[in-house]
């Protein structure tokens, strides 16, 4: 059996593979609910608890994915994962979301969910392929395979350069300035020639049905959105999925969260995540930076 004193002990590491499988906080939070009230269950001795534990979180989020692609399918406009959005340098929380950036889970989702199983695994949580194919009821050799072809496709996806956390975090910042002071030459000056632009209302709230392209269509879209009219909006500097981002917080509640992924100290890629469903996990924080151009005096 396994006591709540060992489950909690894995916590963690059941939510990071259920989140990473399945890029959603309120999915993963019910998979860990669900795996403890199975292993809780067991009356037996367990000689591997992680193991054990890994492989029921795992199955559980391939049994959702199984039932969540219809969904997927129907989806209004580009789909973006539930952000894990904490405040700068808030520690543990911090240390789990860094090797879970909004990029990288966009990739994941374009793998199969066994591949994506494998991968997170392996590659993320250091299981043997051995240990997988156990887990997953399969051939170690199958697996191995599974695995290998979920890592190039994954390694041909991601940002070939790893920006240094301090090089983000500046642009970000000189970003956001150039947008709350409606500069838009500096602004486009920040972004890369090719930059795309995503954001995610899933139909409920306003927002771009395709990706913006380029650096001017891309900064006159973002000045249009901070210009909408709206009730006390507050800009906040938050960390998105151990990446520098802000919160956009209208009348006291979370409207929309963006992040960015930087190259050679110009922004690639902005994703916004505007659909309410995937913010209500998202708490505003005390105080605000700054308020949007408009409401500045």
């Amino acid at each position: 059996m396994i006591d709540a004193t060992t489950f909690e002990r894995h916590r963690r590491m059941l939510f990071g593979i259920a989140y990473r499988m399945l890029g959603s906080v309120a999915d993963a939070e019910d998979m860990v609910q669900d795996t403890w009230l199975r292993s809780s269950q067991v009356t037996t001795p367990v000689d591997n608890p992680a193991g054990y534990l890994a492989r029921t979180v795992t199955n559980l989020s391939l049994n959702r994915l199984t039932s969540a692609a219809a969904t997927r399918e129907r989806y209004v406009g580009p789909w973006l994962p539930e952000p894990l959005v904490t405040q700068p340098d808030a520690g543990e929380e911090v240390e789990l979301a860094e090797s879970v950036s909004l990029a990288l889970l966009v990739v994941l989702e374009t793998l199969s969910p066994l591949e994506r199983a494998v991968f997170v695994l392996k590659e993320v949580f250091g299981f043997s392929f051995r240990e997988i194919a156990g887990m997953l009821e399969r051939g170690e050799a199958s697996v191995r395979q599974v695995g290998h072809r979920a890592r190039s496709h994954v390694q041909a996806r991601r940002p070939r350069y790893d920006t240094p956390a301090e090089v983000r975090r500046r642009v970000t910042d000189e970003f956001l300035a150039a947008c709350l002071g409606g500069d838009l030459n500096r602004m486009m000056e920040l972004l890369a020639p090719d930059v795309t632009a995503w954001s995610d209302g899933g139909g409920k709230v306003k927002a771009a049905l395709r990706p913006q392209q380029g650096a001017e269509k891309v900064a006159r879209f973002l000045a249009a959105v901070l210009t909408q009219p709206m009730d006390d909006p507050r800009v906040h500097t938050v960390d998105v999925n151990g990446r520098p981002g802000l919160l956009l917080t209208v009348a006291g509640h979370p409207d929309t969260v963006a992040c960015a992924e930087i190259e050679d100290g110009r922004i690639t890629e902005i994703r916004i995540i505007r659909n309410p469903d995937k913010l209500r996990h998202v708490l505003p924080t005390g105080r605000p930076d700054a308020r949007r151009p408009s409401d500045q005096s």
